[in-house]
């Protein structure tokens, strides 16, 4: 998986090559500014060789006079603007070979932006405050004169730890036509909304890798992008049906079936060798007649789900979609929760959850629990309140909680209780606006409740749904509702060699 490392974590990853002697800033600045110049080169080989470039006081700024240097060095006509002096050893360094090749001024005319490529250089991953309009107002001349702009590390304004927007927002809506960052994505790329205004993301090596490894020797623990899963975890091998797990989605009553049979069938799909959606008796004929390789049974009450329980080869639940809000759902909840099963709690199981310090007392460690940012409020009101970043507030929440929190969204986060996280960033490339439509989350219940069916475990689980969650509905494309989600399915499983 991709490691992202935090600002914090990515400093001490600098100081250890520095302090070690393996590298010196000054050396690793020249490597930033390189590779900035050779991500241009790539994303608009053809573009002509005019830039503005744009440096703030500290380090980032010093990758900016870097670039500017290797630009006119290439035979670029190059424009450079400091609206602070370099306060640091290494950014000062570089301020002054630049002044050997250039003008520096304290700001651009608008003309000088106009069809340039304009490189933000101003304050990177090291802001966190509020950023003064009079600091973002070149980036604001840049965006309306149309130049198309480069971040350098992330688009200044935006924190790279929270993705919260750390300025007015005047000129962020258009956001950055491309970041470059270095060694690793940072928190701020993949969370909305700043991973929202990073435009083409690039990561560039710049020879920091054995001291990142160093420092995970040591107990570093990034946080991980969320990565395709391989044949050899969803393959089918052999073995009967038993063999891959028995699912059991529990439904509501007349007329409210439609979410747990989106979930009961996603199950299915995702390799469950049994699934059996469990409701009322009432609602019996109507699923019935929707249902076909999906099994019914009658469960009207706590004590009849407990004697489905008895059976030990259901060994995976999944309680949440179209369930309802009743003394009867949250007897059901209890009664599934005191089975330990794996189990997945989604939607009006999560609201049941919210309201009861009792049911809440019950998670334990198979649980899995997919909010979206309503739930995730009710769950937890203090965290959605707090201003921690969402991968913050997310692990929080599962230790505090003892569960897997799956936090979804466009940057969907997965949380353990031991602290490990992980993050999908539905955006760029693997962007699927699609998926906000009715019925989408009870389809990746059902996926996650169906690989706990086949014995993986919960972080994996959610994991892997989460992805596969979204390649369904970019391998099926506009027009997407709920119900195409798992027919999508085998086709992203056969892409994927299974």
């Amino acid at each position: 998986m991709t490691e992202i490392l935090s600002s914090a974590q990515m400093r001490a990853v600098e100081a250890l090559g520095i302090e070690s002697g393996i590298v010196s800033g000054l050396e690793l600045m020249e490597r930033a500014g390189a590779g900035v110049v050779a991500m241009i080169a790539a994303q608009w080989p053809d573009a002509p060789r005019r830039a503005a470039v744009l440096c703030g006081p500290g380090n980032n700024g010093g990758d900016g006079y870097v670039i500017a240097r290797l630009l006119v060095q290439q035979g670029w006509q190059v424009a450079l603007a400091a609206p602070m002096p370099s306060a640091t050893p290494d950014a000062q360094a570089n301020a002054q070979a630049w002044a050997r090749m250039g003008e520096t001024h304290a700001s651009l005319e608008d003309t000088q932006f106009a069809g340039a490529i304009v490189i933000d250089a101003l304050f990177g991953t090291g802001l966190a405050r509020p950023l003064a309009p009079a600091l973002w107002q070149p980036l604001a001349q840049a965006q309306a004169a149309g130049a198309r702009i480069v971040a350098v590390d992330i688009l200044s304004g935006l924190c790279s730890d929270s993705g919260q927007i750390l300025a007015d927002g005047a000129y962020l809506p258009r956001g950055a036509d491309m970041t470059v960052t270095f060694q690793t994505p940072k928190p701020g790329h993949m969370l909305m909304p700043a991973g929202g205004m990073a435009g083409a993301l690039r990561c560039v090596d710049i020879g920091r890798g054995p001291q990142l490894a160093a420092l995970q020797a040591q107990g570093l623990r990034p946080v991980r992008a969320i990565r395709a899963p391989v044949a050899a975890e969803l393959d089918k091998e052999q073995g009967h049906k038993f063999h891959h797990g028995h699912g059991f989605v529990l439904g509501g009553g007349v007329g409210r079936g439609g979410a747990a049979r989106l979930a009961a069938r996603a199950a299915l799909r995702i390799g469950a060798g049994l699934v059996t959606l469990g409701c009322p008796p009432a609602a019996l004929i109507e699923n019935a007649a929707r249902l076909d390789a999906v099994m019914l049974r009658a469960v009207k009450d706590a004590p009849a789900l407990a004697q489905v329980l008895a059976d030990m080869r259901v060994n995976a639940l999944c309680l949440g979609p179209g369930l309802g809000l009743g003394a009867r759902e949250a007897a059901l909840v209890g009664a599934a929760l005191a089975s330990k099963r794996a189990t997945v709690l989604d939607a009006d199981a999560l609201s049941l959850i919210a309201q009861s310090a009792d049911l809440r007392a019950d998670l334990h460690a198979v649980c899995v629990l997919t909010p979206h940012a309503g739930e995730f409020a009710r769950l937890w009101p203090d965290l959605a309140q707090s201003g921690l970043s969402k991968i913050e507030a997310t692990r929080r929440a599962a230790q505090g909680s003892g569960a897997v929190v799956v936090f979804k969204g466009a940057d969907t986060v997965v949380a353990t209780p031991q602290g490990e996280v992980s993050i999908h960033a539905s955006l760029r490339e693997r962007a699927a606006p699609w998926l906000a439509t009715a019925g989408a989350g009870d389809v990746l219940a059902g996926f996650v409740a169906g690989l706990l069916a086949r014995g993986v475990a919960p972080f994996q689980a959610a994991q892997m749904a989460v992805w596969l969650h979204v390649d369904c509905a970019l391998a099926h494309g506009p027009a997407l509702i709920a119900e195409d989600l798992p027919e999508a399915l085998p086709r992203v499983l056969r892409g994927l060699g299974i």
